[in-house]
């Protein structure tokens, strides 16, 4: 069997622009959280900021903040959001975010060396609030092997 790894996507509501001083905190930090990520272990690829322009014709909302990372596995992810220097951010969102009424989070399966786009991040999104989770997608809450989502079949 090919190696499959996890995909995951996040979305938040700003509060304000980027450039407002209410987002000063969030902006800081940025880099920080990145850096975090990039030496954590399990992590493979994220979404660079030069790559998110697209996200606004995908999603069709500007004040978005979108996050796609792949990592090898849901515990590497796991500890990366809430075993490291990551969750010192994470708890200070409220500061910059809006309360969202959908679910912002979904996870998926990849192959080895497939990078997820947007339109698969709005998908999964899509089909997890509209039929909650399934291996297809899925949050920290279900623990879906590989094996589950490659035959799952979708409901239409």
């Amino acid at each position: 069997m090919s190696r499959y790894f996890l995909s995951q996507v996040n979305i938040a509501k700003c509060l304000a622009p980027l450039s407002d001083p209410v987002m000063q905190g969030f902006v800081d930090n940025v880099d920080k959280m990145n850096a975090i990520a990039d030496v954590s272990d399990g992590f493979i690829w994220r979404l660079k900021d030069e790559d998110k322009d697209a996200a606004v014709l995908v999603f069709k909302d500007d004040t978005l903040i979108i996050n796609i990372s792949v990592w090898e596995s849901r515990e590497a992810l796991f500890n990366y959001t809430y075993s490291s220097g990551h969750i010192e951010v994470f708890k200070r969102k409220k500061e910059w975010f809006s309360k969202m009424k959908m679910l912002h989070m979904a996870f998926w399966y990849i192959p080895e060396g497939y990078i997820p786009t947007f339109q698969d991040a709005k998908d999964r999104l899509d089909y997890l609030n509209i039929h909650g989770e399934t291996p297809y997608a899925f949050t920290f809450k279900s623990k879906f092997s590989v094996e589950e989502a490659l035959h799952y079949k979708l409901i239409k």
